[in-house]
């Protein structure tokens, strides 16, 4: 992304526009009791943002101005998405409980270390998370499209088209920096067996993995399903080098209920 688009995205970033949304007609509209169990689990990931941010603070992307002040505007716009989707739960009726985003996991912790020992090693090791984020970005994008078309409620529609133009800013920038950091020499084999290695749904260790599972299989399941797990499994292996890489499709039928 050259310097112009940068400023024109920084220019153009804002917290989530609400104006319009009417709250009080969320609760006249019936929600499945799965879309509520599906947004519950987004809002929570929504919210963890600020912990990826640490992880990627860790590491050599800190060094990098494009990245620095792409992620300053991306954390304050996720952030939002968090509190959006919290606010339409409680409209629903729902109650969240705020978990304490300091308490990891021994895992969580030890991938941390990892992280940022690993990117102190590899100076391309930035390309692995601009990949990793660009396949967040556009599955979290195709799972809002899913899970508006599967819940049918006219607001939380709107709300999450509204999420959604951000959510393709948010990818636009991490495929570009993907695809001209995986065009160095000898970067994509890398990233290719990273990704290939740890690679999982977004959420995957934050949420416990029965919720993943109902998650990708609710949104992702049946012919309209799957056609959108191919869109991001296609736009992916466009990246340079990424052309055999197993995602979403393949993580279906691994997970799938016999």
């Amino acid at each position: 992304m050259d310097s112009s688009l940068l400023e024109d995205y920084a220019d153009r970033s804002r917290a989530l526009d609400l104006s319009g949304i009417d709250w009080r007609a969320v609760s006249r509209h019936r929600m499945p009791a799965e879309a509520l169990r599906t947004l519950r689990y987004m809002q929570d990931i929504e919210t963890h943002t600020i912990v990826y941010l640490r992880e990627l603070l860790a590491t050599r992307a800190i060094d990098e101005p494009e990245v620095n002040d792409f992620l300053s505007c991306w954390i304050f716009e996720e952030a939002a998405h968090g509190r959006a989707l919290h606010r339409f739960l409680r409209a629903s009726g729902e109650t969240i409980v705020q978990r304490r985003r300091s308490e990891l996991s021994a895992g969580q912790r030890f991938q941390e270390r990892m992280i940022a020992l690993v990117s102190r090693y590899w100076r391309d090791f930035v390309a692995v998370h601009m990949t990793w984020g660009a396949i967040n970005e556009l599955t979290t994008l195709q799972g809002y499209n899913r899970l508006a078309k599967l819940a049918a409620h006219p607001v939380l529609s709107e709300l999450l088209a509204r999420i959604g133009r951000d959510e393709s800013r948010h990818f636009a920038f991490y495929f570009h920096q993907a695809g001209l950091r995986l065009a160095r020499p000898r970067v994509a084999p890398v990233v290719r067996f990273l990704l290939r290695r740890f690679w999982s749904p977004v959420g995957s260790g934050v949420q416990p993995a029965a919720e993943t599972r109902f998650l990708g299989h609710y949104l992702f399941d049946g012919d309209e399903g799957r056609v959108a797990a191919r869109k991001i499994d296609q736009t992916i292996r466009s990246l340079p080098g990424l052309d055999d890489l197993p995602l979403i499709e393949m993580w279906l039928q691994r997970t799938a209920v016999a």
